[in-house]
């Protein structure tokens, strides 16, 4: 451009400032940080995460072998507190079988956040294989899928595991499997309501014009847009499966003895409850911290 002689003006040219360009998941991390009841949940989580991975470290004794020097039902013992010193220090005390509780419980919390990951994760891959199938083929093949898990949740979920432990017996794996069977439903659902929603979009039909093939579709445009609601639901869905796989061991159907489980531990202990109420009180707990913590992650 030309500017005129006569012109006193002075004009200055300064460089555009550089823009700032954040990827999703920092996008994500951004808005979490801002939310309190997130912030909490994200230490707290962090908190029993530390535990679980260095419990080898933080136990001070072996949490399934009974101590037979020590009486059953030993109240806590803290030398800070006026224990006297000539007895061994327990934190929380021992339990009926002449176990550091200390130790159960903090094996306890490992031992919990694996079953809620595994359940999840299984019934993640499991439920997103079959909502898919149904989301994107429709018809007959919908149909059928999703009147199977209509059935299925129509029986409430505990009622459910509880008659799936029964045919397959007692244990933990059979729990896992039994909580994790109840849960596809609704990692199925979730999945097929999110590829309805996208598979109409105006850039899958132009790949889908271009060319694409459908399981490209699938995995480069259709699947990647429908992980949000996936991703919170598998958040809540943890804290639910550790509080089912808790009430399956508190029935005798979950996790035998001497394994440290939370729910377990407070069928074992649940006539101690008026003489010492520390063991019912402890695990119940843990429970409750965990499952907040992925509750409030969650929300």
């Amino acid at each position: 451009f030309t500017i005129s002689p006569y012109m006193a003006q002075t004009i200055t040219l300064e460089p555009l400032k550089s823009q700032t360009f954040r990827t999703p998941l920092e996008n994500t991390l951004r808005r979490l940080l801002r939310h309190r009841s997130a912030v909490v949940g994200m230490i707290i989580l962090g908190f029993l995460i530390f535990i679980a991975l260095f419990a080898d470290f933080l136990a001070p004794y072996d949490p399934t072998k009974p101590m037979l020097d020590i009486p059953q039902i030993t109240p806590p013992c803290i030398y800070l507190l006026g224990c006297p010193r000539d007895q061994e220090q327990h934190f929380f005390g021992v339990d009926g079988n002449s176990r550091d509780f200390l130790s159960r419980i903090i094996f306890g919390a490992r031992l919990s956040l694996q079953i809620g990951v595994v359940t999840v994760t299984f019934a993640i891959l499991i439920g997103t294989v079959l909502g898919a199938l149904a989301g994107y083929a429709g018809g007959w093949l919908d149909n059928f899928i999703m009147r199977i898990m209509d059935v299925l949740l129509a029986f409430p979920s505990l009622l459910l595991a509880i008659a799936i432990v029964t045919v397959l017996g007692q244990g933990l794996i059979n729990a896992l499997l039994a909580i994790s069977f109840v849960s596809i439903p609704v990692y199925a659902r979730i999945v097929r309501a999110s590829i309805l929603q996208i598979k109409e979009l105006d850039y899958v039909t132009a790949s889908r014009a271009a060319g694409a093939s459908p399981l490209r579709l699938m995995m480069t445009h259709i699947m990647p847009n429908a992980l949000t609601p996936l991703i919170v639901q598998a958040t809540l869905g943890i804290a639910s499966a550790i509080l089912e796989a808790a009430a399956l061991s508190f029935l005798g159907l979950g996790a035998q003895p001497p394994t440290p489980e939370w729910g377990l531990m407070l069928g074992e202990e649940r006539n101690s409850v008026f003489n010492a109420p520390f063991l019912v009180f402890l695990p119940g707990f843990g429970i409750m911290l965990t499952v907040l913590a992925f509750n409030l992650l969650g929300d």
